[in-house]
């Protein structure tokens, strides 16, 4: 894609699976790279070493979800680096862990919501005004087929979480239109990444195949496309506020 050539993307949770796929790619089409990570460092400093390696630029940045100073200050050191930012994957984001209704407390409650809720809207905060002064971006948010469906065992709150991204997309799709600001989503269904490696068990993983019509779990890389099609003016430039279901067919709006 030529018009991603040259680009400034940050990609929240670039550091595995989706995240650290669409960092790869957008730095293969020639992109420089803002590599976000919380924990993950070496998976991170990998992530941009292979986009260097294959002649892109990338850094990576730390900051923990959980933390709204941090987040946006990933934003700042984005375009301290580069000199703007054209485009913000909100990848970033966690299930922490499955709990039942009854033994959910104020803690668990706060932690799902403001990972995969808080921080993206923050990150979006924050990239705005540069997006408004520089004459338009896009914002890449990452939703979930569990905010179609209510989520797996234990999973109600992330899918909620989720549920608020995707009408986060929708709402700031209309907010930042006459800035020149697209805002869209990607729903993965259940993807082969550590998310579920560490959050879902083998036979989890058997029920959840057993809804999707293709048969089978999708990969990080196949959900890749998705996300350059939406960062790309040239193919999606009259496309926001959509949400696009990267699922094998478990789930069709």
């Amino acid at each position: 894609m030529d018009d991603i050539k040259g680009k400034v993307a940050l990609v929240t949770g670039g550091s595995t699976g989706i995240g650290a796929a669409v960092a790869r790619e957008f730095g293969r089409l020639g992109a420089k790279i803002g590599v976000h990570y919380n924990s993950s460092r070496d998976a991170a400093e990998k992530v941009a070493d292979e986009i260097r390696a294959a002649g892109g630029e990338a850094f990576t940045v730390k900051a923990d979800g959980l933390d709204t100073a941090q987040m946006k200050a990933a934003v700042e050191a984005t375009v301290a680096k580069f000199g703007r930012i054209d485009v913000l994957v909100n990848n970033a984001g966690a299930l922490v862990k499955r709990v039942p209704v009854e033994a959910t407390d104020d803690a668990f409650f706060d932690e799902v919501l403001h990972l995969n809720g808080r921080s993206a809207w923050m990150a979006t905060a924050a990239a705005v005004p540069h997006m408004r002064k520089q004459g338009g971006g896009n914002v890449i948010f990452v939703t979930s087929v569990a905010a179609r469906h209510g989520g797996g065992p234990g999973a109600v709150l992330y899918a909620a979480s989720k549920g608020f991204v995707s009408t986060a997309t929708r709402g700031l799709a209309k907010e930042l239109a006459k800035d020149n600001i697209r805002v869209n989503a990607v729903a993965p269904g259940v993807i082969t990444t550590p998310f579920h490696e560490k959050f879902s068990t083998p036979q989890q993983l058997e029920g959840f195949k057993a809804t999707i019509p293709m048969g089978r779990l999708g990969s990080a890389d196949e959900c890749v496309g998705a996300f350059v099609f939406l960062a790309s003016d040239r193919l999606s430039g009259y496309v926001t506020g959509q949400i696009l279901e990267v699922n094998g067919g478990q789930y069709m709006p």
